[in-house]
């Protein structure tokens, strides 16, 4: 029997009825999704196009220590921000594989003219990756492993590129890069993939994994994150980190471990992309 199953089948006993959430509820505990919104403004040879939205969001652990409504907020908030493209950073579930499968539902019911993108995170390959990723593709969602997608007309001069979690997966750049010249939209699971990119040219990222500690202290200051060279340095937020590249952080929707939040309220993230002469950047 594999670690996964043993882990999946260990959380089935130890949150049994799935008492950590109702517990959470009881005290008041339950955290409402904010959004967060950031506007960049690419200076790129590609010719200009028309304001691009984004919405992203990660780190969803459907399981016994996420509240299901919570999830069900987030997926209303992503509605509402009516993006042209959604991305999605991993971690869909906690290690029940099937968990995916009601979650995958609700996300396939949001509108995305342009596309639904996801990679995968490091909870996803311990539970049945097989599984999550066909529920994912079945749903409408698109899993970017080290590949890339071009975007369709007007705003095909935009790649999203999808690369390969960190610790658990394989990473690969320059598969992940490949052939996307104009545009990049690199969307990872954590931040330490900035490793695997090292120097490669990308315009925006956008990841996940560090829940922005989960538990916080005033101001936001992660008390525990989980692991990743880079996770403490870049727990949450917009980051600028050089060569005109943008780091995006999102604190994630989800829980593990424990079913609460403490000053990393769930976030989903809207970003609208402009070329240069099309808007400002705040």
């Amino acid at each position: 029997m594999s670690l996964a199953r043993i882990l999946s089948r260990l959380e089935a006993v130890l949150y049994f009825g799935g008492w950590p959430v109702r517990l959470a509820r009881a005290l008041g505990l339950r955290s409402r999704v904010k959004v967060t919104q950031h506007t960049l403004s690419i200076n790129h040879e590609s010719a200009s196009m028309p304001p691009l939205r984004l919405a992203y969001a990660s780190d969803f652990h459907a399981g016994p220590t996420t509240d299901a409504s919570v999830l069900l907020d987030a997926c209303e908030q992503l509605r509402a921000a009516s993006a042209d493209v959604l991305l999605f950073g991993g971690d869909f579930v906690t290690l029940v594989p099937t968990e995916i499968d009601w979650l995958a539902a609700e996300l396939a019911s949001i509108p995305a003219p342009f596309g639904r993108f996801a990679v995968l995170g490091n909870h996803d390959w311990w539970s049945d990756v097989a599984h999550v990723v066909r529920r994912l593709e079945a749903a409408g969602i698109q899993v970017l492993t080290n590949r890339n997608v071009q975007l369709a007309p007007p705003f095909d001069g935009v790649w999203i590129c999808g690369l390969d979690d960190h610790s658990s997966g394989r990473p690969d750049p320059l598969s992940a890069l490949a052939g996307a010249d104009g545009i990049r939209v690199v969307l990872m699971h954590a931040p330490s993939g900035l490793l695997d990119l090292a120097g490669e040219r990308f315009d925006l990222a956008l990841c996940g994994h560090t829940h922005g500690g989960q538990l916080a202290l005033p101001g936001g200051v992660p008390i525990v994150v989980p692991h990743g060279r880079l996770s403490r340095r870049y727990s949450r937020g917009r980051h600028e980190v050089g060569a005109g590249r943008t780091l995006v952080v999102s604190v994630g929707v989800g829980c593990v471990v424990l079913p609460l939040r403490l000053f990393a309220d769930p976030e989903i993230v809207v970003c609208d992309l402009t070329t240069a002469g099309t808007g400002q950047e705040e």
